[in-house]
């Protein structure tokens, strides 16, 4: 993949698709979700201020958090482990693994997982490993990556599942829910009774006492982490909260914001491994602290971002998230979140058009529950892109033309003229173009433009006054 003729064409591919017609309604239904909890709660805005707070105070000092969190872990006993990118956390967890003599591992959901392609280095070393989300377990099936950062399936009806389970599985097709739910668990309750180990993401580690904090709605989690003898919790190294108090604030935002909830229906706090007399946990918990491209995103303009709790209400709230979505950006992390992650982590090529992939409308940063300031921080990549020559040609040529001749008078009034003329040979009667040429055609592909008019405002305005 490079540059953005690869990104338009995925745009392409997803519009012509039956996707977008599936996500726009699930994803607007937790927007609506997302609104009613937030007004249950009497302080919801100050709950917000509060969890702010909390991850940019965190962020700033985030080695004091991080090496307080390790010392407070290793204290009970839980193996911490340094990972500088996605190779090295790869060959710690597929080590372990390995040293273990496993030969199977089951997975909880997990984005940086995904990021760092774990699946696929387990798979490379012999290791069998199964999804047990049951959104990623029907995307693994399918073989494709998920369309959204907690409902991974958003692009599938469940009569497309019901064909993944029969063609994949061997089933009956079915397209009944209960029975959907019955035929998955059927194939992965003995997965979790035999793994050899179980493998989790963070949504947040506290540093006061060493504790990971893992939510989930499935029970999956929590089979994950108490079955296998080994558990492996693999944390982006900025899911740090300094204390419990925190994480209970952030945990309360984050449900409500992701699905509606007041609280997730499994909410996990792992304090190391299985202690004396319990009756069940793993012999060992390792957590792996993954950087890869985080510490860079730190020390930059966007590095706002790292706050983020992955609760994926900015995807739902996007409108072109919901008009092309989560594939068409190839990325783990989609809509307007992803759109400044990508390119933070990996670098602005190719992943600075992501940027462009928004109306800057700013309803991501109204129902973000950490007043993330994403459409200041998309504006920044945008201009990083322009700076580094990653622009569209077409783009770099009308914005240096747009400056010119908006700093000229003379020259604004002649190209009013202009466009007011040509406008006359493009829109219909009603006023409203309706196909342009060349680049504008990815608009009126979609959507009506109101045409330039012959007398621009400002004339109009000035014949008013002086009347």
């Amino acid at each position: 993949m490079s540059g953005p003729v690869a990104f338009l064409g995925r745009i392409d591919r997803a519009l012509a698709s039956e996707a977008p017609g599936k996500v726009a309604p699930t994803a607007r239904s937790f927007v609506a979700k997302r609104a009613a909890a937030a007004d249950a709660h009497p302080q919801f805005d100050e709950l917000r201020d509060r969890a702010r707070a909390i991850r940019m105070e965190t962020l700033a000092e985030l080695d004091t958090h991080l090496a307080r969190f390790a010392d407070a872990a290793e204290a009970v006993e839980t193996k911490v482990h340094w990972a500088a990118d996605a190779a090295e956390a790869n060959r710690i967890i597929v080590g372990i693994a390995l040293a273990a003599g496993a030969r199977t591992a089951v997975k909880g959901k997990s984005m940086v997982t995904e990021e760092i392609e774990l699946n696929e280095a387990l798979e490379a070393a012999d290791l069998e490993v199964t999804e047990t989300d049951l959104g990623e377990f029907i995307a693994q099936l399918a073989g494709e990556k998920p369309s959204h950062i907690i409902a991974p399936i958003l692009h599938k009806s469940r009569q497309d599942v019901g064909r993944v389970f029969t063609e994949e599985l061997g089933e009956p097709y079915t397209d009944d829910p209960d029975e959907l739910n019955a035929i998955a668990q059927r194939h992965l309750r003995q997965r979790f009774l035999t793994a050899d180990v179980g493998i989790t993401g963070v949504n947040l580690g506290v540093a006061e006492n060493g504790t990971v904090a893992l939510i989930e709605n499935e029970g999956n989690g929590r089979f994950t982490t108490t079955a296998p003898p080994i558990h492996i919790a693999v944390m982006g190294m900025e899911r740090i909260v300094p204390t419990m108090a925190d994480a209970a604030v952030v945990l309360d935002v984050l449900a409500r914001s992701a699905t509606g909830q007041p609280l997730s229906v499994y909410t996990n706090f792992v304090h190391g491994p299985r202690w004396p007399g319990d009756p069940d946990g793993p012999d060992e918990l390792h957590v792996v602290v993954v950087d890869n491209g985080r510490s860079a995103t730190l020390g930059s303009a966007t590095a706002e971002i790292l706050g983020c709790i992955r609760c994926g209400a900015c995807l739902n709230v996007c409108p072109v998230y919901q008009s092309i979505g989560g594939h068409a950006y190839d990325s783990v992390y989609q809509g307007p979140v992803g759109s400044v992650v990508s390119p933070g982590l990996w670098g602005l090529d190719p992943w600075s058009e992501l940027s462009h992939a928004s109306t800057l409308c700013g309803a991501c940063r109204e129902v973000c529950p950490i007043r993330i300031e994403i459409p200041d921080l998309l504006a920044e990549v945008r201009a990083q892109g322009v700076e580094a020559g990653m622009a569209p040609g077409w783009l770099a040529g009308g914005i240096s033309r747009y400056e010119k001749v908006s700093a000229d008078a003379k020259k604004w009034r002649r190209y009013e003229g202009l466009a007011a003329f040509g406008a006359r040979f493009l829109s219909g009667s009603d006023g409203w173009l309706k196909r342009l040429p060349s680049v504008g055609k990815g608009w009126t592909d979609h959507r009506d433009l109101p045409a330039p008019k012959k007398k621009p405002f400002r004339d109009r305005w000035e014949e008013r006054d002086g009347a």
